[in-house]
C-alpha cells in the first residue's frame, strides 16, 4: 500500500466516522431505557424492535455522531450519516425480530451493516459514496465491527460478544 492509497483509505474511514460513533455510542453511554418501540408488537405478535433499542440510545446515538460532524465541520453530512446509523440499526433489530432472533442473538452480516447501509441511504441526499467506497466499507465494518463488539464484551460493556 502506497501513501496515497493510506491516505484515501483514511479519508474514506473519516467520511463514515460519524456512523461508526453513532452505532457504538448507545452500547457505551446508555445502560436503560424506554423501548423507542414502547413494547409494541406487530402484526406476527413479536416486538418490533425489542426493548434493547431505546429512545435514549437513539437520540445519544444521533447526537455523538453530529458531535463528531461538528469536529470535522461536516454537520449536515454528519447528522444525515447518524440519523441513518440508527435508522438502519433499527431495521435490522426489526428484521432480527421477524426472524425469532432474540435480544443479544447473533446475525451475522446483518449485526455488522444494517447501520452502515442505513447511513449511506440516507447520507447520499448530501455526500456520495463509490460503490467501490461502499464494497471497502462493508469489508472493513465486519470485522471491525466484530472486534470492537469483542472489546465491549471483554470490558463488560457487553452481555455478548457479537
Amino acid at each position: 500500500m502506497n501513501i496515497e492509497d493510506l491516505l484515501w483509505f483514511i479519508k474514506l474511514i473519516w467520511k463514515i466516522l460519524p456512523a461508526y460513533i453513532a452505532n457504538a455510542s448507545p452500547v457505551i453511554f446508555i445502560k436503560n431505557g424506554h423501548p423507542i418501540d414502547f413494547n409494541r408488537k406487530f402484526i406476527d405478535n413479536k416486538p418490533l424492535f425489542g426493548r434493547g433499542k431505546t429512545i435514549e440510545g437513539f437520540i445519544i446515538g444521533i447526537l455523538s455522531g453530529t458531535i463528531v460532524g461538528i469536529l470535522q465541520n461536516r454537520i449536515l453530512a454528519a447528522l444525515m450519516l447518524s440519523i441513518g446509523a440508527m435508522c438502519g440499526d433499527l431495521i435490522g433489530s426489526f428484521i432480527k425480530r421477524r426472524l425469532d432472533i432474540g435480544r443479544g442473538g447473533p446475525a451475522p452480516i446483518l449485526d455488522q451493516t444494517s447501520f452502515l447501509f442505513g447511513a449511506i441511504i440516507l447520507s447520499s441526499l448530501i455526500e456520495k459514496f463509490t460503490l467501490f467506497e461502499i464494497i471497502i466499507l462493508v469489508v472493513i465494518t465486519i470485522p471491525l465491527h466484530f472486534i470492537t463488539n469483542v472489546i465491549a464484551f471483554l470490558l463488560k460493556i457487553k452481555k455478548v460478544p457479537w
